[in-house]
């Protein structure tokens, strides 16, 4: 008896292969249908799918359709920013988008556990690493959520950028509070010590050697104490987005992560940069010097129902 895993993983397989022979991975009606279809599949509700166990020759598929589903994604939302920035007033048009609540859904999950963790007061500055040219993110949580932070939004991609940009103009608000970098974030250092809170988008970081490699990176210099808000994928939704495991997060507390179970499809991971090792006097042991590392907490691992 063929079980539901296979079902499944044949049918990933089969639509990696309609995805990889097309012409072009912008927006038109076949890769919509067949994005759509790709979405709907993985959103299966077998919960102990394992991707990292899975044949080889279906890894290799899964990191090649991870690869497509970014470019995808990147036409999409330049083809949408486009589409918006037509608008006098584009900030009023973002439903046209068709992924637009699901993102309002992420954002307010992500500062639901934002808010829980938070230990002083709202953060002054936010970065977001992969902010792309429709940094819808960014803007929910700066309109709806966080009103008085200002949002540094890196992107490597000088256009997409001057897509965002051109998005937020209009609104006096937002463009004084929304700016945005151009650079690779493995070459900023100090400035990254200026946030209390670091956003990494899922697709920054497209395997498992680069998404550590970046991880080290703000593991290194952000500031002590700073949260890093990171986006995953469990079970089948893995064959979309890269996993971030716990195991990863070398440098940091690792405080909550939250798998969703509805038409959101990024799991939530949230950790807090190690504060310095603390130096103590051993009264029982004369003048040696006993070492206190932070402990972990007990990692909070939730299913959040439709």
């Amino acid at each position: 008896m063929v079980c539901k895993e296979d079902i499944l993983i044949e049918q990933v397989c089969d639509l990696y292969n309609q995805i990889s022979n097309l012409d072009t991975l912008k927006p038109c009606k076949i890769v919509n249908t067949l994005f759509t279809k790709l979405v709907l599949t993985c959103m299966s509700p077998i919960p102990n799918i394992d991707v990292t166990k899975l044949a080889t020759n279906v890894q290799e598929i899964r990191s090649k359709l991870i690869i497509l589903c970014g470019e995808a994604e990147g036409h999409l939302e330049s083809h949408y920013s486009t589409i918006l920035a037509s608008h006098n007033n584009p900030l009023n048009h973002l439903n046209i988008f068709p992924y637009y609540t699901n993102y309002l859904k992420l954002s307010l999950l992500e500062f639901n556990i934002l808010n829980q963790h938070i230990t002083n007061n709202v953060p002054k500055n936010v970065a977001f690493i992969g902010s792309g040219p429709l940094p819808l993110t960014s803007i929910v949580l700066a309109t709806n959520y966080l009103p008085s932070t200002i949002f540094h939004n890196y992107d490597i991609d000088p256009l997409a950028n001057s897509k965002a940009s051109c998005l937020i103009s209009s609104n006096p608000d937002l463009s004084n509070r929304m700016l945005f970098h151009t650079n690779d974030i493995l070459n900023v250092t100090n400035d990254l010590k200026e946030f209390e809170v670091v956003y990494l988008a899922a697709l920054v970081g497209m395997n498992n050697e680069e998404k550590n490699k970046i991880i080290d990176h703000l593991g290194k210099y952000m500031a002590h104490g700073a949260l890093l808000m990171l986006r995953s994928a469990h079970g089948a939704r893995a064959f979309l987005y890269p996993v971030v495991d716990t195991s990863d997060l070398r440098g940091f507390e690792v405080l909550s992560i939250f798998h969703p179970t509805d038409e959101v499809i990024n799991s939530v991971l949230i950790a807090r940069k190690y504060n310095p090792i603390v130096l103590l006097p051993n009264k029982c042991c004369g003048d040696e010097i006993q070492v206190f590392k932070p402990l972990n907490n007990m990692i909070e691992e939730l299913v959040i129902e439709e």
